[in-house]
């Protein structure tokens, strides 16, 4: 007997395809929102006005120290509790959610990478640029935003893989993702139940999308390698 047939199988796969892109869309999402929140919040963590600096890192410590899947659980499912029903119906609001969910937490992440990368860079470079009658903002975007990625790019490359399987705590909300997608042949889907494979076939996806990233991030890393000194 084979392992599954031709129907079984293609099947599973176009369900996992159409999960996939979901999964795709929430990382490409989280990127979008949460590289130029994050670098908002370091300014906070970095502000010389001091009630500022303590909210911002106050903020910092509860969102790092909290699981990311019980942020999404709350913010899908406590403005419902207190009468406010802001995500709307189906997929589509549960994937609203969870955007939000993701966008928030790596911001808060990425701002603290972001934070490390602006301090590293020495301050005698701000004070040349200050003597040279530059202004600060373009001491900032000339000087100190091109050295900052080159020394962010180590660390950022681990949060963004890091991304691509935190992509699966969606499913906590039934965010039809490929993990969702995976699991449900085990409990009865399209015909099919009792089916464990497709679950673990997930991983072929996610290994090769984690490929596709690091060949990504590798590149970027020695394409600023003229930064080196």
């Amino acid at each position: 007997m084979s392992f599954f047939t031709s129907l079984e199988f293609r099947t599973v796969i176009e369900a996992l395809n159409q999960g996939f892109l979901r999964t795709l869309e929430l990382f490409f999402v989280t990127l979008v929102g949460a590289l130029p929140l994050g670098l908002i919040i370091s300014f906070g963590s970095m502000s010389r006005f001091a009630p500022l600096r303590w909210f911002t890192k106050t903020l910092v410590w509860i969102v790092r120290g909290t699981p990311l899947v019980l942020q999404i659980i709350a913010i899908f499912y406590v403005p419902g509790l207190l009468g406010v029903y802001i995500w709307g119906g189906g997929d589509s609001g549960r994937f609203a959610a969870v955007s939000v969910a993701f966008i928030i937490n790596y911001a808060f992440y990425f701002s603290e990478i972001f934070r490390g990368g602006i301090q590293a860079v020495a301050h005698g470079q701000t004070e040349a640029g200050l003597v040279l009658g530059m202004t600060r903002r373009q001491i900032f975007f000339r000087i100190t935003l091109l050295q900052m990625i080159k020394r962010i790019v180590p660390p950022m490359s681990n949060e963004i893989i890091t991304l691509v399987k935190d992509t699966s705590l969606a499913r906590v909300i039934a965010l039809q993702e490929i993990i969702w997608m995976g699991e449900s042949f085990m409990k009865g889907n399209q015909g099919f139940a009792g089916l464990v494979w497709p679950l673990f076939f997930t991983a072929v996806y996610y290994l090769a999308f984690s490929g596709i990233v690091t060949i990504l991030l590798n590149r970027l890393e020695k394409k600023l390698d003229y930064f080196r000194v």
